[in-house]
């Protein structure tokens, strides 16, 4: 399955969602509508979430499975923290 893209290949900018589709009855809603905050990170950043929560907030645990120390993983969570307030910011 493909990604969505989240900036625009021609000017980086971010990209906005314009059309939802129903599979089942092929009814279409148009507009311009947010991504949710969540698919605006990157892939690796959506996996570091998931398994953020897999393991009950235990950046221990995710240490021990990504391979990593514990501050390399808790910077890795800092960041993430403040680019989800950076993008709470500017919506």
């Amino acid at each position: 399955m493909k990604k969505i893209p989240i900036n625009c290949p021609c000017c980086d900018a971010k990209l906005k969602v314009s059309k939802l589709v129903c599979d089942s009855c092929d009814t279409e809603v148009a507009g311009k509508f947010t991504l949710p905050l969540l698919m605006q990170l990157t892939v690796e950043e959506q996996e570091f979430v998931l398994n953020f929560l897999k393991y009950s907030g235990s950046l221990k645990e995710m240490a021990n499975q990504m391979g990593k120390s514990y501050p390399t993983v808790r910077n890795i969570l800092d960041d993430l923290i403040h680019k989800l307030n950076t993008f709470t910011n500017e919506n």
